[in-house]
């Protein structure tokens, strides 16, 4: 059984709400007895922001509201407009000192939380990802170099961060993450330690990285090295369940589609499918294409799920070619 903690996704206004309401609705859908809170954190409008970044007063607020989620407003110092993946930073610096699972909006809850075995002094984060950082150059600072200068700023211990079981110089032997979902024992205090980390690497990168692309991948180069100096790392197999049976990041609904498995398909429709939840749904394009107008069921039969191409790419090409690709 899972300790008590709380939830905690970035929602503010276009997209993220909707997908916030996807991420509420199939919580209490599949977690009717979930112990801890739903936290919604809601930038607020300041000089970071060209437009107002919140969620507006409206049926989708109220919806949310319905579905228990808790908002909590939050100012961004540092990241804002310019890069707003940088909110699931900030958040975390106004959210409670409790253990808690960060989840990206575009996630639903598929399964019982309760089948995970979090030990939040452990964090860890998902594995879901490709090697998209760094981008070794021919006669450039190779996989090592690069990644053992930001241990080395950092204060940290390099060799045990690294995976044996991959060869040298290979990317899966270094840590990396996605960063769809993360955790820890205290929101605060990892949030401070991600956002001193993550604003070094963006003012006072080491020189290894001078020539490196650090946007939009800096939440994901921050991240390893915070759950590294929290003592945490790789996911155990008590933790499957995310990105399996348990949460589904699916990135966008022609994604969910084309690669994810029927649970979610199952998940996503129950919950749009609600009176409730239709009637803001439709206003979505994403909603109404894939799942109202049936796109959906066009994308799933273009792919075999157990048998996918190896790169993404390759599916949203797909997808692109057949009028099915959304954002």
């Amino acid at each position: 059984m899972a300790p008590p903690f709380n939830i905690i996704a970035v929602v503010q206004n276009g997209r993220l709400g909707f997908e916030a309401l996807l991420l509420a609705a199939s919580l209490r859908a599949t977690n009717p007895s979930f112990a801890g809170r739903l936290i919604l954190a809601e930038p607020q409008p300041g000089p970071l922001w060209r437009d107002d970044p919140r969620l507006p007063e409206g049926p989708l607020r109220d919806r949310l509201l319905d579905l228990g989620a808790d908002f909590l407003p939050f100012d961004a110092a540092v990241f804002g407009a310019a890069y707003p993946q940088g909110n699931k930073i900030e958040c975390l610096l106004s959210a409670p000192d409790a253990p808690f699972l960060f989840l990206d909006t575009d996630t639903l809850v598929t399964g019982p939380l309760d089948n995970l075995a979090f030990d939040f002094s452990r964090p860890s984060a998902s594995m879901r990802r490709e090697g998209t950082w760094p981008t070794v150059e021919l006669y450039g600072p190779g996989y090592t170099e690069t990644w053992k200068s930001l241990y080395d700023h950092f204060g940290l211990d390099f060799e045990s961060s690294l995976d044996p079981g991959h060869p040298d110089e290979y990317w899966q032997r270094y840590l990396y993450f996605n960063a769809g979902w993360f955790f820890h024992a205290s929101a605060p205090a990892f949030g401070h330690r991600f956002l001193d980390y993550a604003r070094q690497i963006r003012d006072a990168r080491p020189e290894a990285l001078v020539c490196q692309e650090i946007y939009p991948w800096l939440d994901q180069i921050a991240l390893p090295l915070v759950i590294h100096s929290f003592g945490g790392g790789r996911p155990g197999p008590g933790l499957q369940g995310l990105d399996g049976d348990v949460t589904c990041h699916y990135r966008t609904l022609p994604l969910l589609y084309a690669k994810e498995g029927d649970r979610a398909v199952t998940v996503l429709e129950q919950v749009a499918e609600t009176k409730e939840n239709r009637r803001i749904l439709r206003d979505w394009p994403q909603v109404k294409q894939m799942v109202y107008l049936n796109g959906g069921k066009r994308a799933r039969v273009l792919f075999d799920q157990a048998n996918l191409p190896h790169r993404e790419q390759a599916i949203r090409n797909s997808l692109k070619r057949n009028g099915l690709w959304l954002r």
